[in-house]
């Protein structure tokens, strides 16, 4: 552990983010789970990786790979990556399962049962969750310096996302798989990937990426809540930080992007470049703004349904 105090202001968490890609449901009181879990974690925690210079206030992106749940740590405005570590799931198993278990009959005390009852489970959930915390600061020694309360909260949400997690190794994988690049992965090219997710689900892998580093656009959540999408949990990426090479459908919808793609070296059976104006750059009123986050969400529910409909169904993207 490092020796320096710690710092309120810097050593926390303000964002936390979790991958669309390998965390999935589209069932509401799942989704609704996780962000009382994030809101618990972000209203008080202790947090700071070890080993690295970096000044704090941080964001937190978390995925599963395999039987890992990598956690990693970013600038909370740019995302710029800081560190990551991939926290093993198999020793937390048993106190996973008897996270659900006790959660359960924790519950249903409270439905039916006297409050000594109530109090006899409730001393249990604790100690769960006690024994949870102190193995969660254990395996994290010397990478993430976590005080006990915020290890305890970060565990819930580990509980919360695991059982509901998609374990599909892209380079493994026998999905069709399509990436979308645009500028910043802010807008244009997380919509995309969303759209395709939700209109093909299980079907495909869709991944975005941009040119270079972006922030989370608060308009983009608005439009895309709207049609039963959270995009709070999107983290930008970019190109550099892809680990697969090759994809069956490369999509490009900014000007800078095929240039991008084509230094980076990715292999595809087919590029194709849609040509759609960026609504950040609009100017007027908030319902302007809005109205053409919503015009480009539209158009490219269209053109996602059209172009990824043979890719999804077994025929042949190339000419």
């Amino acid at each position: 552990m490092e020796l320096r105090s710690a710092s309120a202001e810097t050593d926390r968490l303000v964002t936390v983010t979790l991958d669309p890609n390998t965390i999935t449901s589209i069932n509401p009181d799942e989704v609704h789970e996780w962000r009382i879990a994030i809101y618990d974690l972000l209203e008080d925690n202790s947090f700071r990786p070890a080993r690295v210079d970096a000044v704090g206030p941080f964001a937190l992106h978390m995925s599963i790979i395999g039987n890992y749940i990598v956690l990693d740590v970013r600038h909370p405005e740019t995302f710029q990556p800081i560190a990551a570590h991939y926290l093993s799931l198999t020793p937390f198993r048993r106190l996973i399962r008897d996270y659900f278990r006790i959660r359960d009959s924790y519950y249903e005390a409270i439905r039916s049962a006297q409050p000594f009852q109530i109090e006899t489970v409730d001393m249990a959930r604790r100690g769960m969750h006690d024994e949870a915390a102190q193995l969660l600061r254990t395996r994290l020694d010397n990478k993430l310096i976590i005080d006990l309360p915020t290890a305890r909260r970060l565990f819930t949400l580990v509980c919360a996302v695991q059982p509901y997690a998609s374990r599909i190794d892209q380079r493994k994988s026998e999905l069709p798989s399509v990436l979308f690049v645009c500028s910043m992965n802010s807008v244009r090219s997380p919509i995309a990937a969303a759209l395709a997710r939700q209109l093909f689900p299980g079907r495909l892998l869709a991944r975005s990426v941009g040119v270079n580093g972006g922030v989370a656009d608060q308009f983009v959540h608005q439009v895309m809540e709207e049609i039963g999408i959270d995009m709070s949990v999107h983290t930008p990426h970019i190109l550099d930080e892809l680990v697969a090479n090759r994809f069956d459908l490369v999509v490009t919808l900014s000007d800078d992007a095929p240039g991008a793609v084509q230094r980076k070296g990715l292999e595809a059976n087919e590029v194709q470049h849609w040509s759609l104006a960026d609504p950040s750059s609009v100017e007027g009123n908030r319902e302007s703004i809005l109205g053409a986050y919503r015009e480009l969400r539209d158009t490219l529910r269209r053109r996602v349904r059209e172009q990824l409909e043979p890719l999804v169904s077994g025929g042949s993207q190339t000419p």
